[in-house]
């Protein structure tokens, strides 16, 4: 449960950038916090605790179909009620086993479910992606859009016809294949790498 897990992210985070980039010669300004579905969330709030408590923050974030509002609300969870991988139902299962009986409440903290927060400023460069036939693929919008907002940067994909975790598991059809040349395309942008 909360907030155990987005502890232990941010403790894996602040380690990497101080003694493990030390220990291993790693550049901190080359560190990617990366996560996907409950992991997206879980990476998205590292970063806001990490920013928060003025903790280093890696050099971008990137978050893939990030599971990030537990209200489950949104367009496409409504939408998507009853379909596919990853739907509404499972969606508050999920937020359930985080929260317990807050979740969808008043009192949630945006370590926990960072659509949350009020403040999306401070944040390193931001991808977002996510599928148009899937539960998170409003929320995705909506947070890139707040990052921008808050005059952050962020770079939002979202594939058409593609579901939650479709990449992984049709990973030879052409949508698929799209979306790992824009997120590794994005990755040697923004770590100043060739190609």
């Amino acid at each position: 449960p909360h907030p155990a897990p987005v502890e232990d992210c941010l403790t894996a985070l602040a380690w990497t950038l101080g003694k493990g980039a030390a220990a291993h010669g790693l550049d901190p300004g080359r560190t990617v916090l990366h996560g996907t579905s409950a992991g997206g969330g879980l990476a998205a709030g590292a970063a806001l605790l990490a920013r928060d408590r003025g903790a280093p923050l890696p050099a971008a974030l990137m978050l893939l179909s990030p599971m990030l509002d537990d209200r489950n609300d949104s367009l496409s969870a409504r939408q998507l009620a009853g379909s596919g991988v990853w739907d509404r139902a499972a969606n508050a299962a999920g937020w359930a086993a985080l929260l317990g009986e807050a979740a969808g409440g008043p009192d949630v903290p945006p370590y926990a479910a960072p659509a949350r927060a009020r403040d999306l400023s401070g944040l390193p460069p931001l991808y977002l992606d996510a599928g148009s036939a899937e539960t998170f693929r409003d929320e995705s919008a909506a947070f890139a859009s707040r990052v921008w907002a808050a005059g952050g940067e962020a770079e939002l994909h979202v594939w058409p016809g593609a579901f939650h975790g479709s990449d992984g598991l049709v990973p030879g059809a052409r949508i698929s294949r799209a979306a790992r040349a824009a997120r590794l395309g994005w990755l040697r942008r923004v770590l100043g790498l060739p190609g």
